[in-house]
């Protein structure tokens, strides 16, 4: 069983693959400044790159885990996501409130995929 290990440094990697499963890292926004709309919708861009460097894609997904720094800016997230989201195929998913890495950050989302069968 070999594990793949993308874009990674000495403590982590933001792709590994095995067995048939695209595992990604936590995603965080680029641009800080966007409210929380925007910092999802740059991370969901994100995600979809990383998954299509791994041979997979959103189509694809299994899971979700989404952490936003405060609940009130919920529906503003949701509504990224769901405007993202393939139709008829949403991942299980969990989110929740936490403190990120940086104050500045407002949404984290890690997701699993599966590649497609050749």
């Amino acid at each position: 069983m070999t594990i793949q290990y993308h874009h990674s440094n000495a403590r982590m990697s933001q792709i590994a693959v095995h067995n048939g499963t695209v595992y990604l890292a936590g995603q965080v926004p680029s641009d800080a400044t966007a409210d929380m709309r925007g910092q999802t919708e740059q991370v969901l861009t994100r995600i979809d790159e990383l998954l299509a460097e791994a041979g997979s894609s959103k189509e694809h997904l299994i899971s979700a885990q989404i952490w936003v720094t405060d609940m009130a800016e919920f529906d503003q997230m949701n509504a990224a996501w769901e405007a993202w989201v393939v139709p008829g195929r949403p991942p299980v998913r969990a989110a929740l409130e936490a403190k990120l890495a940086k104050p500045e950050w407002k949404v984290e989302i890690m997701v699993v995929a599966a590649l497609p069968e050749a």
